[in-house]
């Protein structure tokens, strides 16, 4: 059996943030969209993401800014990449997402919510 690429789970077009966007700002875009991971974008390059988690153990008072509280070190995947090997990836580096890049463009977001989904659906497929 081929399997599939990640972009037939991943969140195609997902919320993102700028560094410069204020920490309040980001928080309330992920509780009003119910996300988790927002990806942080300056001048159409991805340059980081933000968590919940990192908001919540971050989150010391007024005035910090998405540069203050997201992590540089995203894992970056391309669309075609096998799902197997992105979650390997994802459990590897113990990271709750990945965001999907193609020729510097952000396309989508892989989390751990979308695995599940893609898990779901694999398990349907062996059973039927």
């Amino acid at each position: 059996m081929l399997m599939p690429p990640i972009a037939r789970y991943m969140t195609s077009q997902p919320w993102t943030v700028q560094p410069g966007d204020s920490v309040a700002a980001a928080r309330d875009k992920m509780r009003e969209h119910a996300i988790r991971h927002l990806p942080v974008i300056d001048d159409g390059e991805l340059v980081g993401i933000v968590s919940d988690r990192d908001l919540r153990l971050l989150w010391h008072g007024l005035g910090l800014r998405v540069r203050d509280v997201m992590t540089e070190q995203v894992l970056v995947i391309r669309p075609d990449a096998p799902i197997d090997e992105v979650a390997e990836a994802m459990s590897e580096r113990k990271c709750g997402s990945a965001v999907i890049v193609e020729d510097g463009k952000v396309l989508g977001i892989f989390t751990s919510v979308d695995a599940c989904r893609a898990l779901a659906d694999a398990l349907r497929r062996a059973v039927a």
